[in-house]
């Protein structure tokens, strides 16, 4: 298994990650996702361990915080061979007291996530979301304070606007607090986005990516394609309303080009679109998920090898879709594709 630096930080991880959501089963989102308990937690994570797979990444959102404790269970006796990460700041139910990033609930959120995942610190904590409400300046000196109480190692962001993610490492700089070093990101073959700002950004300043639903939540598992719609049994019946959205035709498009690729190679769909993503600048680490050991043991195959300069122009061109405003003026610019190709795509 390979390790990559998370972006400009001593941290380490593998380049596959685990991400224990299907542990649980509580609530119509995460229960749809899957019903995992400790003993089906254990050979998933026997099966990561044997891969090199050492890192797990949960939250206190996934299903009420049952994801954590099945994870903490089945890594009883194993702590010291993981990382483990997770993530808070999602409310939790309709109290504005939990969720968010208020200093209070920072600091609750950490003792409780210590608490189940059976702990004494957690190698990262990323901010769920970004908190409109709270001064940065509350939200970074508790993180300082936990980490200099060796309750974190590592501190990071999901799903932050890059506006706000610029002024956090600035604040973070001046005051001499913890640096973001990770963003967990939504990043995919029929999802790139994150390459207009947030690449970028991480790019230029040190923040590495971490890559949630590399499979579009579910859309790239080679199930669904042209004139195969969604099968009666795929989650995405219960969930696609709580992930991002994806065109249908361009989704098609895509898919067509990814089957082409699978079968030169003689991989799977999910293995391919997995790959593609571990070539992708800034990428730390890809998130996986699974039901089964079945599921696990097919993204695991995602690494070991690499697609050809043909097969990734392919792939890019299929699923690049039209600059959003202000950067189609830079697209168009005659020097654009030499200043930047490897953050544009």
């Amino acid at each position: 298994m390979e390790h990559r630096r998370v972006g400009a930080s001593g941290l380490q991880v593998p380049a596959l990650s685990f991400g224990a959501g299907t542990f649980g089963g509580r609530g119509p989102l995460f229960g749809a996702w899957g019903d995992s308990g400790v003993r089906e937690a254990r050979e998933l994570i026997d099966l990561c361990l044997d891969a090199g797979v050492t890192l797990f990444d949960s939250a206190d959102v996934y299903s009420d915080g049952a994801s954590e404790e099945v994870l903490g269970a089945a890594l009883e006796g194993r702590r010291d061979q993981v990382l483990l990460s997770t993530k808070a700041g999602l409310p939790l139910s309709d109290d504005p007291r939990h969720g968010g990033s208020s200093r209070s609930h920072l600091i609750a959120a950490v003792d409780a996530a210590l608490r189940r995942l059976r702990t004494d610190r957690i190698d990262l904590f990323q901010l769920h979301a970004h908190d409109a409400g709270t001064p940065l300046e509350e939200v970074l000196s508790t993180l300082d304070e936990l980490v200099r109480a060796g309750k974190l190692r590592y501190v990071g962001v999901s799903n932050f606007p890059g506006w706000r993610l610029m002024e956090a490492l600035d604040l973070a700089d001046r005051h001499g607090w913890p640096r973001f070093v990770a963003h967990q990101v939504y990043y995919s073959l029929v999802g790139r986005d994150y390459e207009w700002d947030l690449m970028p950004l991480g790019h230029a300043h040190g923040v590495g990516a971490l890559v949630w639903s590399p499979l579009a939540w579910g859309r790239l598992t080679g199930r669904i394609g042209r004139g195969r719609p969604t099968p009666p049994g795929s989650r995405l019946h219960a969930t696609a309303a709580f992930g991002p959205p994806v065109d249908e035709a361009y989704l098609h498009d895509v898919v067509d080009v990814l089957e082409e690729v699978a079968g030169e190679l003689g991989r799977s769909v999910p293995q391919v679109a997995l790959n593609w993503l571990l070539d992708r600048p800034t990428v730390a680490s890809v998130i996986i998920g699974a039901r089964n050991a079945e599921q696990l043991r097919d993204n695991l195959g995602a690494i070991g090898w690499h697609l050809d300069d043909d097969q990734r122009r392919r792939l890019d061109e299929a699923s690049l879709r039209p600059a959003p405003y202000p950067h189609f003026p830079a697209r168009r610019q005659e020097g654009f594709a030499r200043l930047a190709p490897p953050l544009a795509g």
